[in-house]
């Protein structure tokens, strides 16, 4: 029939490039202006450090289809998880805080966790943690995952936990970077060969000197053999709204010091 076109998907993807045009809601640009955090659907700002739901929804949007599997190394609040049950993907989260496990437990649907979400309390950085995600990935029908999602602790800037293995403990960019080096290395060996993976990251200052934390990590990533396909800028500018004083702060501190107050974070993107 006149103007029908047959469908052309990729092979990772259920948007169809014969409708191209029909797909504004998938950002493509890698500088992302976001006016506020989604707060709908099941998504609450309830945990310092979580990330934004925007970034697990475009992620999966345009590196999965539906009923593929993401992993989430570092699940914290359920923010992928949330987002996996919207899309109708499936997902396997590792939190190293058991008290987290169960409150991401409580927010999700009952029979959502029966099949479409698997959580795993235990340490990313481990063997443990890989056999654990591999056999849950057997139990749901597959051998590899078709989505990796790492959205480690900015070294030591936020304490999440006394616990060993939290990677917020490292008391070195050095150290954090080898914990982090076997994350990615879990990630690597779980996830389907020519499909994504997704590093969420920020850069930090210590000691009156910019330590370049994305690009670091994306070096780890790169030496256990991923390869970088995109490197997107995210700004959230509803998080300046309502600081007061504090913002104020910081903008004398960085006139002060010779410095630029941070207001975005990395996407990285990778693939395997």
């Amino acid at each position: 029939m006149e103007g029908k076109r047959r469908p052309h998907k990729l092979p990772y993807s259920d948007i169809d490039l014969a409708r191209w045009k029909d797909y504004d809601h998938v950002l493509t640009d890698s500088l992302w202006l976001l006016k506020s955090r989604k707060n709908t659907n099941g998504h609450k700002l309830d945990y310092h450090g979580n990330f934004i739901p925007q970034i697990a929804e475009q992620m999966m949007l345009r590196y999965t289809k539906e009923n593929d599997i993401v992993v989430d190394w570092f699940l914290g609040s359920g923010t992928s998880a949330i987002e996996a049950v919207n899309l109708n993907r499936r997902l396997i989260g590792v939190e190293l805080k058991p008290d987290l496990v169960e409150y991401v437990r409580s927010k999700l649907p009952a029979e959502a966790l029966v099949s479409q979400v698997k959580l795993i309390q235990g340490d990313s950085t481990t063997a443990e943690a890989k056999e654990a995600v591999r056999s849950a990935l057997v139990k749901m029908g597959c051998w590899a995952a078709q989505l990796s999602i790492l959205h480690p602790p900015y070294a030591d800037i936020i304490k999440f936990s006394d616990l060993e293995g939290d990677l917020s403990n490292s008391g070195s960019t050095e150290e954090f970077l080898m914990l982090f080096a076997k994350v990615a290395q879990n990630a690597y060996e779980t996830l389907e060969k020519d499909r994504f993976a997704a590093l969420v990251i920020g850069d930090k200052y210590s000691n009156g000197e910019l330590v370049p934390l994305g690009f670091k990590c994306m070096q780890v990533m790169n030496e256990v053999g991923f390869k970088t396909k995109s490197i997107i800028v995210k700004n959230i500018e509803g998080n300046e709204i309502a600081k007061g004083k504090s913002n104020n702060l910081w903008r004398y501190r960085a006139l002060a010091g010779g410095f630029y107050v941070f207001k975005h974070e990395y996407v990285m993107v990778f693939v395997k």
